[in-house]
């Protein structure tokens, strides 16, 4: 059995107890790097890339949505919604207002401003989704997608 190479890159000097295990540190320790670099990539602008996945649901809603809808779409789930929306809207690049409808309901939008702010960050985040999955072709991209969305869904009911 060869040496992981995953094992050199966090230096452990031990096996990994199973296959589970060691596929489970390489797509934490993948989507980590993965994060980092989008992160910096969205703080060019001087967003976290939370907030940069806030205003990219808002652009795609085409519309008002509910915080807590804004929420279940997050990425990445974060209890810290409110503030996210908060420190957007100090921001000028998002605008929330009481839903009519429903006044406890609070219904948030992205401004022109978060608009363009989009627009200057989407190139750089197109060239790096293609440089850090341009090791892999088109099929094995699906496999990926794939195999990802099996592990999201969990095991098969027994």
């Amino acid at each position: 059995m060869t040496r992981s190479r995953l094992l050199d890159e966090i230096k452990q000097t031990r096996p990994f107890r199973s296959k589970a295990a060691e596929a489970g540190i390489a797509l934490l320790r993948t989507a980590n790097i993965v994060h980092r670099e989008a992160d910096a990539i969205a703080a060019t602008e001087g967003i976290s890339l939370a907030q940069y996945n806030v205003l990219r649901i808002l652009r795609g809603a085409r519309g008002p949505l509910p915080t807590m809808e804004i929420a279940e779409r997050l990425i990445e789930q974060t209890p810290g919604i409110t503030r996210l929306v908060t420190n957007l809207e100090q921001q000028g690049l998002v605008k929330r207002e009481q839903w009519a409808g429903d006044r406890r309901q609070i219904l948030c939008q992205i401004t022109p401003a978060g608009l363009k702010l989009l627009e200057r960050l989407d190139g750089a985040m197109d060239e790096y989704d293609d440089r850090a999955l341009g090791n892999l072709n088109e099929s094995e991209l699906e496999t990926l997608i794939d195999l990802l969305d099996r592990i999201r869904n969990g095991p098969p009911p027994s």
